[in-house]
């Protein structure tokens, strides 16, 4: 687990950034829409802290996540400038940030999901574990992906910055693939020492009790 002052540095980062994210966006209202997650998380995060700890990882991750959101958040995906300097850097035809954020957010989420499943004991680690993470992950980018969609019907052309499709109409089917193999990535990238920081965090837990 985390120290009480790596948890107070990892909070004051993401607090800074989201202060700094909110000041001036690109578009107030897309703002609103890509920092949501970010606003709905922390409070549960810390309200289930004392309860429900996570590991140093989980942690980490979701910190790292979080930025990334802001990010985009501030200047709309399709305009964040590393994505513009790799985009042409790599003479690119579009701004690649997005991509990259929703391989994050399959990669992020499976180290969360596979933490609450093996430490409330509903799966065992293996096959079944690997392949409901990645069903996990895949369905938070499609509710995701459902949630662009109505702000479309409900936003019209006000909601382009937040679809951020820049052109593609398989944008929606992008984001979805990279999202389950970002949870992929995660997992096999990362199991062994999230298992680690679990079997330490638990044996933690039972001494104290």
């Amino acid at each position: 687990m985390a120290s009480g002052r790596e948890l107070l540095a990892l909070l004051a980062a993401v607090a800074a950034v989201f202060i700094w994210s909110l000041i001036d966006p690109y578009d107030r209202l897309t703002w609103w829409m890509e920092a949501m997650p970010v606003i709905v998380a922390v409070p549960i995060l810390l309200g289930s802290h004392r309860g429900f700890p996570l590991t140093r990882l989980a942690c980490y991750l979701i910190a790292f996540h979080a930025v990334i959101l802001l990010l985009g958040a501030h200047y709309s995906y399709a305009r964040v400038p590393v994505g513009n300097w790799v985009q042409d850097w790599l003479d690119l035809s579009r701004n690649h940030y997005d991509r990259f954020a929703h391989v994050v957010q399959g990669f992020v989420p499976a180290i969360l999901a596979r933490e609450i499943l093996v430490r409330l004991q509903v799966l065992r680690p293996g096959g079944w574990l690997f392949f409901l993470v990645c069903c996990v992950c895949l369905a938070i980018s499609a509710l995701y992906e459902i949630i662009e969609w109505q702000s479309a019907v409900w936003g019209g052309d006000s909601s382009l910055d937040f679809l951020g499709v820049q052109g593609d109409v398989w944008d929606t089917q992008w984001d979805m693939l990279l999202a389950l193999i970002g949870s992929i990535l995660g997992q096999w990238l990362l199991t062994g020492a999230h298992a680690r920081q679990i079997r330490l965090l638990d044996g933690a837990s039972a001494t104290r009790h």
